[in-house]
């Protein structure tokens, strides 16, 4: 960052910068400012750890004290580093740019979740990783169908409601794919037809959801169409083309590489399954 201390008193330098940090736009509702989570990750970094608290045991316990007066905590994350919440609605406050840069061990584990997608069902797909990812993204009330009875899918897995910041509500449904999908004329393995996902997501946008918060039924408003494994270019472009302007505007596209990269930079626990594939974390995280 472009400070440096000016010689004046410390601490009321100190307090200076932190309230214009804090005073910065912040990404999101429910968040504190980017550069100012950035502070407290370095200060509470584990490597600074006294001999007589090495896991920063007092430490976070001291720090949580304000924070907690403003509906915030702090924990360390499976990756040792410093992470902020907001108590309330459990969103964490940090900017899940998945195009950023990773780190050793958000590879290693991005490596495991990889290998743990070419193993889990559709179910443990939807289940273990689906769910808990788009909670963290802000989604609220996700229900997944599942697969035990089919006939009431009407072509969703899951659906959620998105809230604006202006307190109106979007529906979504998601229709999910553990294998690959493609243009192909016939279905191979796991790979799936995306004439089929057509027809399913054709099924999810005109048919009604009953939100059991308001008692009301609603339209669902978008479709995401996400696959665990690649979703190849002929596919959506077949699909645009099937696709009028207003429902092509409807229709979003998430593949492995783009749950992977959320999945990391979110920070979600990682699967049991996918856990002894995983290094343990130690305290020497690099920068």
């Amino acid at each position: 960052m472009d400070y440096a201390h000016d010689g004046s008193t410390r601490w009321a330098w100190a307090f200076d910068v932190l309230a214009e940090l804090l005073a910065e736009p912040s990404s999101g509702p429910n968040v504190l400012p980017e550069r100012f989570v950035h502070v407290l990750r370095v200060l509470m970094h584990k490597s600074d750890a006294e001999d007589d608290d090495p896991d920063r045991t007092n430490a976070l316990e001291y720090i949580n004290k304000p924070l907690t007066r403003e509906g915030f905590e702090a924990y360390y994350g499976d990756d040792a580093l410093l992470y902020i919440r907001h108590i309330g609605t459990r969103t964490i406050s940090q900017a899940a740019n998945p195009h950023r840069p990773f780190t050793l061990k958000e590879l290693e584990r991005r490596e495991a979740l990889s290998t743990y997608l070419n193993t889990c069902s559709e179910d443990e797909l939807i289940e273990e990783v689906l769910l808990p990812l788009f909670r963290q993204l802000g989604f609220h009330r996700i229900q997944a169908a599942g697969h035990k009875d089919k006939a009431l899918e009407y072509g969703k897995d899951i659906w959620m409601r998105f809230v604006l910041p202006t307190q109106h509500v979007l529906y979504f449904g998601i229709q999910a794919k553990k294998g690959k999908l493609d243009a192909a004329g016939m279905r191979k393995g796991s790979n799936r037809n995306i004439s089929e996902i057509h027809q399913q997501a054709l099924m999810m946008l005109g048919h009604e959801i009953f939100d059991p918060e308001t008692s009301k039924k609603a339209l669902v408003d978008h479709a995401f169409i996400v696959a665990g494994g690649e979703i190849t270019k002929q596919a959506k472009n077949w699909l645009g083309q099937k696709l009028d302007a207003t429902k092509r505007s409807q229709i979003m596209f998430m593949d492995r590489e783009d749950i992977l990269n959320l999945f990391i930079v979110t920070n979600q626990p990682m699967p049991s399954a996918a856990l002894s594939t995983v290094p343990s974390p130690d305290d020497e995280i690099p920068f």
